[in-house]
């Protein structure tokens, strides 16, 4: 199956040089190769899961602790709006 990895890389948001691409269009149709041999795989009567061994909720039980102080937290900021840290804007399109 041949994979068109410049369109995969924009659909990314990543900028490939044409040595990058040609490193990576091997290894993307590798990939897809492996994929395509594990749905060979007949899973008739196994039982969806979301992990191989059974998970147990490790949850703590929800205790008001110390904790850092808010003043003392935003000391540390390197920049800040009342008493929240000032971020840089990082999603394209996003209100500032």
């Amino acid at each position: 199956m041949k994979i068109d990895v410049a369109y995969v890389s924009n659909l990314a948001r990543l900028e490939l040089t044409d040595e990058e691409k040609a490193i990576f269009q091997p290894q993307l149709e590798g990939i897809v190769k492996y994929v395509e041999k594990i749905s060979e795989v007949n899973v008739d009567g196994i039982e969806p899961m979301m992990h191989g061994r059974p998970l147990v909720n490790a949850f703590r039980e929800d205790v008001v602790r110390p904790s850092l102080d808010r003043e003392a937290a935003l000391r540390n900021a390197p920049a800040r709006v009342g008493d929240e840290f000032l971020l840089p804007k990082i999603v394209e399109g996003a209100e500032s």
